[in-house]
């Protein structure tokens, strides 16, 4: 049965109004009250009511305990929000109490006080550069174009927020400065070619001492000197010095490599040389020794038997003598004038190579038909002569 048909005795609305006729709004306070009523049995009250179960007279006033707790709540986790900070790995954290610097903090958490700590992260890690192009005097009152690359990181993060009003504009004019001196105590040659390098380090050198003084908290990496080149009016000139200069080392290293072949020979030679010298010195030292110890052992054979050594000496001699001699000596009985004669003397000049004993019996003429006299028989007839001789005395 619907609520407002007839016959229904309740007569109530949905809004449960007890046959309240009234369709205006609801009550406000009413609304209010159970608002509240349901907020103290959330945190564990009595539900706004007095130990009796009647409602809590409260003149018409509003209870701010609920929210005065949720913002202290709220007020917490904002704290612990605003006291707590993390530094990344290439950051350092500077910290400062009441506007003054306090500490510098390292990578990781940190805990800093509220409304009165203030951090500042500075990344220590990056690397910044700039170039820089002038025109300078040199020591020997040249001029050169010069550009420079300068790379620098932060190295102290309190220096560089604290110390220095502009950092940047600091390492500009100390390496400047810097590299002013620098070229006004080098020639340009050495500026152009030979000692960049050097030139370089100087300059890194003086600008890092320069940041130092200062308290800039930047610290120089690496400095470059990218061009070096005299002014454009007499940059031919100086090309064709340049080649000249090339072209002198090159004949240098030429010469430089001659001389080490040639060195190296005539040392070669000279030692091999006085090596020979002292072989012949030490041949001629020992056949000396030699000879003198095998007259010592002829002296002493001959003291002690004089006829056999003379004889034995005579014939060595005369071997010797005879043996290298192209004249033949032939002794003949009395009465037999026929003389066989070969010409032996002739034959020995003649090559080995073409000496043929066929054509050589042709072609050698013989005084008689006798038989011919061999060289075989020829040392017999030594011989013979030898024995019919004797012994000298």
């Amino acid at each position: 049965m619907a609520w407002n048909e007839p016959g229904n005795d309740n007569n109530r609305d949905p809004w449960n109004n007890k046959g309240n006729n009234d369709q205006g709004p609801p009550d406000i306070d009413e609304v209010v009250r159970k608002l509240q009523d349901k907020m103290g049995r959330l945190f564990g009250g009595d539900g706004g009511k007095k130990g009796d179960g009647s409602p809590p007279d409260d003149g018409g006033g509003f209870n701010w305990l609920p929210i005065v707790i949720i913002a202290a709540i709220g007020g917490l986790i904002f704290l612990a929000y605003q006291s707590f900070y993390i530094i990344q790995p290439a950051e350092r954290g500077v910290v400062k109490r009441f506007g003054a610097y306090h500490i510098i903090t390292a990578p990781g958490p940190h805990l800093k006080l509220p409304f009165i700590d203030v951090v500042d992260t500075v990344n220590v890690d990056q690397v910044n550069k700039f170039q820089h192009r002038a025109q300078m005097l040199t020591k020997d009152e040249n001029i050169v174009d010069i550009t420079v690359e300068v790379q620098f990181r932060i190295q102290d993060a309190a220096d560089f927020l604290f110390q220095d009003a502009n950092p940047g504009k600091t390492i500009h004019g100390s390496m400047e400065s810097t590299l002013r001196e620098v070229i006004g105590k080098n020639n340009l040659d050495e500026i152009i070619t030979a000692n960049r390098a050097g030139i370089a380090l100087a300059v890194k050198l003086g600008t890092q001492d320069l940041l130092n003084l200062y308290r800039t908290g930047l610290q120089v990496t690496e400095i470059n000197i990218q061009n070096a080149q005299p002014p454009e009016a007499v940059q031919d000139a100086f090309a064709d010095a340049i080649k000249a200069r090339e072209d002198k080392e090159r004949l240098q290293n030429q010469a430089q490599a001659y001389a080490n072949d040639t060195v190296p020979r005539a040392r070669g030679n000279a030692a091999r040389q006085i090596e020979d010298a002292k072989a012949y010195k030490a041949r001629v030292i020992a056949e000396a020794e030699g000879e003198s110890k095998r007259f010592l052992a002829l002296l002493n054979e001959y003291e002690k038997a004089p006829k056999v050594t003379r004889e034995r000496l005579y014939l060595e001699t005369m071997q010797n003598v005879l043996q290298n001699s192209t004249k033949i000596l032939l002794d003949t009985k009395e009465g037999n004038n026929n003389l066989t004669y070969l010409p032996l003397d002739r034959l020995m000049q003649q090559p080995k190579t073409s000496f043929n004993q066929d054509s050589a019996a042709q072609s050698s003429p013989f005084a008689s038909n006798d038989a011919l006299a061999s060289s075989t028989g020829d040392r017999n007839a030594r011989n013979r002569l030898s024995r019919e001789r004797g012994p000298r005395q």
